[in-house]
């Protein structure tokens, strides 16, 4: 069977997440979703947040037909890094080649998000190249430039790499946008993670002008709070 899995996605505990983690599922499950990856920045607490509420699953089984995939959007030094299948500690500022060291070493896959969006912390192609990388998101939703993901698209290609696409999503309305289709008969944590290197489909659509344009105001109000937080409280 193919599933259905948006391999990008962002909750509330993202600091710029607008949904909880409960919320994001039950809009992919609407959606028709079999499953989502939970990417939040540098933190794994909304798959515990799951795990606690019984809609997910440390031993990597569905609940309910829906699969969680647990995982983590990575501020790396070069750039941001998807880690899929594993749970680990911020290591925000860290080379990317050590974090896909750590995520192999646990058994997940390295994915670089968004590659050349310059405005989003996308992985550029002199580091791409040195990295060992398990597959390249080719389609991102949420890019600022469409000519980032035909770059990242004409790269996975150079490089016979495995693609994926995903939502990027940041609040329960975006989630599904894009998504990545895996055919597999072992419809697990496991089973998905070992179908991406075996080839993949894509459903590729960009966010909304409205979800583009939420995405950016969370964006400028969480940074907005940083700035206030810095300046003693003054705005």
């Amino acid at each position: 069977m193919a599933y259905k899995i948006d391999l990008h996605c962002h909750s509330w505990f993202s600091g710029d997440g607008v949904s909880s983690p409960e919320a994001m599922v039950a809009s992919a499950r609407r959606k028709g979703m079999h499953g989502l990856a939970l990417t939040d920045h540098n933190t794994c607490e909304g798959y515990f947040d799951l795990v606690d509420r019984g809609l997910a699953r440390t031993d990597g089984q569905p609940v309910d037909g829906f699969l969680v995939i647990p995982g983590v959007e990575m501020s790396t030094a070069e750039g941001h890094l998807l880690c899929l299948g594993v749970t680990l500690p911020n290591l925000k500022g860290a080379p990317a080649a050590e974090v896909c060291r750590q995520v192999h070493a646990l058994g997940g896959l390295a994915i670089p998000a968004h590659p050349y969006d310059f405005l989003r912390a996308g992985i550029r192609e002199a580091v791409l190249e040195t990295l060992e990388i398990d597959a390249l998101e080719v389609f991102n939703a949420a890019t600022t430039f469409k000519t980032c993901n035909a770059r990242a698209l004409e790269f996975a290609r150079r490089h016979q790499l495995p693609m994926t696409a995903g939502s990027d999503a940041h609040h329960k309305a975006a989630v599904a946008t894009a998504y990545t289709i895996l055919p597999t008969d072992d419809f697990s944590v496991r089973g998905i993670l070992a179908q991406i290197p075996r080839g993949t489909q894509r459903e590729e659509k960009y966010l909304t002008a409205a979800d583009g344009l939420r995405k950016t105001m969370n964006n400028w109000f969480r940074l907005r709070k940083k700035r206030v937080r810095r300046g003693g409280g003054q705005g």
